[in-house]
């Protein structure tokens, strides 16, 4: 520190000099100068110092993915998964919902009610998804084989697949079949069951007969009436409720 009055040149705590002030007015010293440089570079070199020693996570010892390892006794750095560990998303309960099976049996039940809104759902993904391949009716006329396809698809209305139980259509949904992929990872669990359901309908609605009709309703269906044209490729065709609810009335 600097003292009032009378000091000394030199600082007896560090050794290096400290001007008086009558000192200081006449000039600064080289050695003086010297010194104060020094102590920069000291001071700059602790801290380039203990920049160069910081260590960040990403910085941190790893393995490198499938590198051998001399911690573990099987000398492998990936480790397998705890046994029973189960993903997120992943705890598939109900076997039959997820597999279409009860053990290695196809199963020949729906696992939930088929509704309306099921049928509309699974006729919508099947058109989307297997119709390319199998027709809109399920025939096996898709747009595929028409275009030269070597394997046509089978008819789902022949023998075989008629009485084919509904979990047999699920697995081959899930796990393919033949030269047909799987769709489990574009078709969720949910939409296969619901395509299941509508393939149902397909195969009685083409397969039906007479006795299928439920009573007061005509085979086929009576046309519906338009009010003035059917419609043009401008203009859509405008249907005569009033006509077509009284034709019904009559039936």
């Amino acid at each position: 520190m600097l003292r009032l009055g009378k000091m000394s040149a030199f600082s007896p705590g560090n050794g290096c000099p400290i001007l008086a002030r009558s000192v200081r007015k006449s000039g600064i010293p080289r050695k003086h100068v010297a010194c104060d440089f020094l102590s920069l570079g000291l001071l700059l070199a602790t801290v380039a110092l203990l920049s160069g020693c910081r260590l960040d996570m990403h910085a941190q010892p790893r393995q490198n993915p499938l590198s051998r390892s001399d911690f573990f006794p099987d000398q492998r750095s990936e480790r397998p998964p705890v046994e029973g560990t189960v993903a997120r998303g992943q705890l598939h309960e109900d076997a039959y919902f997820y597999t279409g099976k009860t053990g290695s049996t196809p199963g020949d039940y729906m696992p939930f009610a088929v509704t309306k809104e099921v049928l509309e759902r699974g006729r919508e993904r099947f058109n989307i998804y297997c119709s390319p391949c199998h027709s809109r009716i399920g025939d096996g006329n898709g747009f595929i084989p028409s275009r030269g396809f070597a394997r046509k698809p089978p008819s789902f209305h022949i023998e075989r697949l008629q009485k084919a139980p509904l979990g047999y259509f699920y697995d081959v949904m899930t796990n393919g079949f033949g030269i047909m992929p799987d769709y489990a990872s574009q078709i969720p669990p949910l939409d296969r069951w619901k395509i299941v359901a509508y393939i149902r309908a397909l195969q009685l609605s083409q397969n039906a007969t007479r006795a299928d009709v439920p009573a007061g309703q005509t085979v086929p269906s009576e046309p519906p009436k338009f009010r003035d044209q059917p419609g043009s490729g401008a203009t859509l065709p405008v249907i005569d409720s009033e006509t077509t609810s009284h034709s019904e009335e009559h039936q």
